[in-house]
């Protein structure tokens, strides 16, 4: 066991050594790029880094399994998920949603490799919750560069990870943000076994995750007075999906809880 457990720690130790000397050489050689186009070709910037985020999850031997039944939109839209695990975040890059940006926690900026390809991509840095004012500036000024870029958003309704094993609470933000933008939200939902998860620290371990895109919820109809009625219902439909996936093991099948059920709220 003594020596199972220094070969599983020195294997950790490695790819973190590994991961780190890979992000840091791409966003090294990334930046002659960014440059000779300016700063503005961002879907070749993100079209990079969706590469770099598969063959990290490749060196952690972790593989993702996506269930969707049409192709991701490319109109504008505002994808939600849930938020557990630090694997999310290499995910839904390695997803490589079309045309999109990101919300990210400003924390992440103290990773200076991770910091220059999120700068990059277009990302949204966010404050905490405790600087609501500034949070709201934030969030204005990124609907305003949506509405004219028309590009998708990716954010997480939790605003960080959450590791009870539940879905935590939904903020407005993302809402809020669909309804001033009048586009669809795709629900992304992320089952992450608990043997590889490694929640709000580093240490994955090799195996298979699933990811369940559901069907798009309208939000044409939708109010900023009818808002927490909405986040209410959206957040439902995770807890339900969370439920289903956990009690039906780990077969092939997506949670049957349609998404389309949501837009009657808004009447």
């Amino acid at each position: 066991m003594i020596i199972r457990a220094r070969i599983e720690w020195l294997t950790f130790i490695t790819r973190v050594v590994l991961s780190g000397v890979i992000v840091t050489v791409v966003s090294l050689a990334i930046l002659p790029v960014a440059v000779a186009t300016l700063f503005t070709a961002r879907r070749l910037y993100a079209a990079i880094t969706t590469r770099l985020a598969k063959a990290l999850l490749r060196l952690w031997g972790i593989r993702m399994r996506v269930h969707q039944s049409a192709l991701f939109p490319r109109t504008q839209t505002v994808y939600v998920s849930n938020h557990s695990s630090t694997i999310d975040l290499f995910a839904l890059v390695a997803l490589g949603l079309p045309n999109t940006r990101f919300f990210l926690s400003g924390f992440l900026q103290k990773f200076i490799p991770l910091a220059i390809l999120a700068r990059l991509m277009g990302t949204f840095f966010t404050v905490p919750q405790d600087r609501p004012d500034e949070r709201r500036r934030i969030f204005a000024a990124a609907a305003r560069t949506l509405r004219r870029t028309r590009e998708s958003v990716y954010l997480s309704p939790e605003g960080g990870r959450i590791t009870t094993g539940h879905i935590g609470a939904f903020n407005k933000g993302a809402f809020h943000l669909a309804t001033s933008l009048r586009a669809p939200i795709v629900p992304l939902y992320f089952h992450i076994p608990r043997e590889m998860d490694p929640g709000a620290g580093y240490r994955a371990r090799p195996g298979t995750f699933d990811v369940y895109v559901k069907p798009a919820i309208d939000t044409s109809a939708w109010t900023v007075e009818n808002l927490p009625a909405q986040r209410d219902a959206v957040r439902r439909l995770f807890v339900e999906w969370h439920e289903q996936a956990w009690t039906t093991s780990h077969d092939d099948a997506a949670p049957a809880v349609s998404a389309a059920r949501v837009p009657a709220l808004a009447k």
